[in-house]
């Protein structure tokens, strides 16, 4: 089991069960770590209010997130990334009806990165959308190529060959707004555990391959 070493308070007796549910899902055992992670901690504020966990919902979530911040915490999880808890204590009996639905492991890696991008970056609501959406294009099209690895597995060759063929039609200022988002993803992933490589540093520059091909380099061995 993929645990925490603190007790998980209110949230002890389903901390296996959703461990196993979520690998079964397709999350990356890093995600699942993290997970479990915030698990304990909701489970050990729940504690100190006597909640139980049939008395979770939206709105317990969002005083507990709104409390984490009060004291300080630089990392703080969204109440989305909280989503698939719920749906999990739904299926286990424990909540009779879970108010949305479990977002897929794509959708829960982008949450947390619109985060990191407000909370870390302070980027406006405008520049937000257009990183998350150019995001959004890019991990659908490795989750179709890569299955679960489609983050774990990711390598330079892979980023590059997307951005040649994202901006195959685009002028070269375009595309220079787009290796700056991917590159700006690719830093959360790395700076966030769920890649093991730094690979915004070696996304070359548009100028010199965007009407060329792969740098050499990059090429998939």
């Amino acid at each position: 089991m993929s645990g925490t070493r603190r007790k998980p308070g209110g949230m002890g007796p389903y901390i296996r069960g959703f461990d196993e549910r979520l690998l079964h899902l397709g999350y990356t055992p890093e995600t699942v770590r993290n997970m479990l992670k915030q698990m304990g901690q909701l489970g050990r504020w729940m504690a100190t209010l006597g909640l139980d966990a049939s008395q979770l919902g939206t709105e317990a979530i969002t005083a507990f997130v709104s409390a984490q911040r009060a004291v300080g915490l630089r990392r703080v999880p969204s109440v989305r990334s909280f989503i698939p808890l719920l749906d999990f204590l739904r299926h286990e009996g424990v909540l009779a009806t879970v108010e949305v639905d479990a977002p897929t492991p794509i959708e829960a890696v982008l949450a947390d990165y619109v985060t990191w991008l407000v909370r870390e970056r302070g980027l406006a609501a405008p520049t937000v959308l257009r990183y998350e959406n150019l995001s959004r294009r890019f991990l659908q099209h490795r989750a179709t190529v890569a299955g679960p690895g489609f983050v774990g597995d990711l390598s330079g060759a892979d980023v590059v060959a997307f951005l040649l063929a994202e901006t195959a039609r685009l002028s070269v200022g375009a595309a220079k707004g787009c290796v700056a988002e991917l590159r700006s993803l690719l830093r959360f992933l790395y700076l966030d555990g769920r890649v093991p490589l730094a690979l915004a540093a070696v996304v070359p520059p548009v100028a010199g391959w965007h009407d060329t091909g792969i740098p050499a380099g990059l090429a998939a061995p």
